[in-house]
């Protein structure tokens, strides 16, 4: 996919040429899962997968979207927007309700997207959209948007109008990221810093259990709510901690073990996954590639056992993984049930891994195991 093909496409439906064409990639995290809303650390990269959006002004109010995936057109006037039914207009049209809320100034526009980031497979096509369409209307209008404005507009658009209360991670890392490196995110004050991912003989694998999942689902705000239930918990006898990132595990043994077990088992999670976090970040500093696959097997474990986000699929794919030594480091990836686990796998070794898996896994579990090589990229960039 290249801009002369959203373009050509974007003609096909508006009878124009688009003023501009932009892309925004999806996203990998190394590691540090369900830690950004917590105010904890992540570690993840744009990759070259990406959402695309041609953009042309209009000379009226309205606003015109197309969305390729769907063969859906979807229209509403500027004045009128609200959360729709139909579903992947939200994610769109919270952005536009969020510069609104700015009090930038913006007119009708014509909208075409597409894109290659696989949906439903934990890589962030969600916030690909959102930040591919706030950085193209920034474009479009010259508003004046940095791009941690594009990121926090994009995640407030998925709190208010598609409904997941998602933390501040996917949308910054497909805003800002940078070719060979991850963004070590802080999230409380989104400050951050680049640092190298050099793997050397490794490369990264995704595999793809064709599980779809969804965020905007009760176990993910369950799990968002027994966090804060144990922060409160804590608070009582520590108020200066403001969130996990504060606390420790004997802080949560003293006050919250006996109490909730719900609110203990995700706190002790989000506690100890900052510091593989940072274990991790110390490995790629100094080359120790088996150290951050160690790192990686432990986050899944924790992940499976404690948050409970896995699933069958995604336990199955990382135990097997384990047992050929060109695999060096696996977990499950994004928000959980279902989507990718992520690899560190022998450089050249990746297909034949998913030659060894994928018969197993087809007859277990009935479904196709769909791998997916990723290179590192930029964050959202103007094509067109």
């Amino acid at each position: 996919m290249d801009r002369k093909e959203i373009s050509d496409r974007f003609k096909e439906v508006y009878a124009v040429d688009p003023d501009l064409v932009v892309k925004s990639p999806g996203r990998i995290n190394i590691i540090g899962e369900h830690t950004d809303y917590n105010e904890g650390f992540v570690l993840p990269t744009a990759i070259d997968k990406a959402v695309y959006v041609g953009l042309g002004k209009r000379d009226d109010e309205e606003v015109l979207l197309y969305a390729a995936g769907f063969n859906e057109s979807f229209q509403i006037d500027l004045a009128d927007v609200e959360p729709t039914d139909k579903g992947w207009p939200n994610y769109i049209l919270g952005v536009v309700n969020q510069l609104k809320e700015r009090n930038k100034a913006i007119s009708g526009f014509n909208l075409y997207i597409d894109g290659d980031v696989p949906v439903g497979a934990g890589l962030s096509s969600s916030a690909a959209v959102e930040c591919a369409v706030g950085f193209g209307l920034n474009s479009l209008f010259d508003l004046d948007l940095d791009r941690v404005d594009i990121a926090k507009i994009g995640q407030l658009a998925e709190h208010t109008f598609a409904g997941v209360k998602c933390g501040i991670m996917d949308q910054f890392a497909s805003v800002l990221s940078k070719e060979g490196y991850v963004l070590k995110l802080d999230c409380r004050d989104l400050s951050y810093e680049y640092v190298p991912l050099e793997l050397g003989d490794y490369e990264l694998v995704l595999l793809n259990t064709n599980v779809k999942h969804s965020l905007a689902t009760s176990a993910y705000n369950d799990r968002r709510q027994s966090c804060e239930k144990a922060v409160s918990l804590i608070q009582e006898v520590y108020p200066q901690v403001k969130s996990l990132r504060d606390a420790t595990i004997d802080m949560l043994n003293e006050t919250v073990k006996d109490i909730d077990k719900a609110a203990y088992t995700k706190g002790k999670f989000v506690i100890e996954e900052n510091i593989r976090l940072q274990q991790a970040c110390d490995a790629l500093v100094s080359g120790n590639i088996a150290e951050l696959g160690r790192q990686m097997f432990l986050a899944h474990d924790a992940l499976s056992n404690e948050y409970e986000v896995s699933c069958r699929q995604l336990d199955f794919l990382v135990e097997n993984a384990k047992s050929h030594p060109q695999v060096v480091g696996a977990r499950m990836m994004g928000g959980g049930f279902g989507g990718c686990t992520i690899n560190i796998v022998k450089r050249g070794y990746g297909q034949a891994l998913v030659d060894a898996l994928a018969p197993t896994y087809g007859e277990v579990f009935g479904l196709e195991l769909t791998p997916i090589f990723v290179e590192t990229r930029n964050g959202s960039e103007l094509v067109y």
